[in-house]
């Protein structure tokens, strides 16, 4: 089911209990340790799911251009993360006490599981590029997984990339210099191509 459908779906099921709310860039959604009172859609825009690691560094968890966001702490007594709008965004709000008497419905509860399960193997892939430890094998598993063919155009910024894979912004462009100049990847403007090899078919 696409995005807008399953919107659709969900406005139906919780009768235009829902609200569309704008945020500017830098503004949370919600903090830390906030309770969860409300269930987000992001319909323009884009928010993610960030937390901050020992070493000081921003890692995003969750990256959401249309779509559900924080989808795991519809049961959660806190949030473990904080949602930051990264551009100007509008998200449809609607509670959460709205939200959870809809999935009552078999129908809804039906579609939600499906849109679970796909959220599911999209974090899995994520889990299992961060424990890769060389940065040019996060690069490589994101363009395999995240694009098509071994081509993938990139719908974010370098900085905002790297921080989806756990790296430095420096760390993400030194690889990729080193990474088109051995002829291992092909780069032009938003577009990464990760060329065939004899070691790579």
């Amino acid at each position: 089911m696409e995005c807008l459908d399953l919107l659709a779906l969900f406005d139906a099921a919780v009768g235009g209990a829902g609200v569309e709310k704008s945020y500017k860039r830098g503004e949370a959604l919600f903090r830390r340790g906030d309770r969860p009172q409300s269930m987000f859609f992001i319909l323009a825009g884009e928010a993610r799911l960030v937390r901050g690691s020992p070493t000081g560094m921003e890692v995003v968890f969750q990256r959401t251009a249309q779509g559900f966001l924080a989808e795991a702490s519809l049961d959660q007594a806190a949030y473990h993360c904080d949602a930051m709008a990264a551009i100007g965004t509008r998200a449809w709000v609607v509670p959460l006490t709205k939200f959870r008497a809809a999935l009552a419905l078999p129908e809804v509860r039906e579609v939600w599981l499906r849109h679970l399960s796909n959220e599911l193997r999209r974090v899995r892939a994520h889990a299992e590029r961060l424990a890769l430890r060389a940065a040019r094998d996060r690069i490589l598993h994101f363009i395999e997984t995240e694009g098509r063919g071994g081509r993938l155009v990139l719908s974010q910024s370098k900085k905002s990339w790297a921080a989806e894979l756990g790296l430095t912004h420096e760390a993400l462009y030194r690889t990729l210099g080193v990474m088109v100049r051995s002829g291992l990847l092909e780069m032009s403007g938003t577009c990464l191509r990760i060329r065939p090899s004899p070691e790579r078919p």
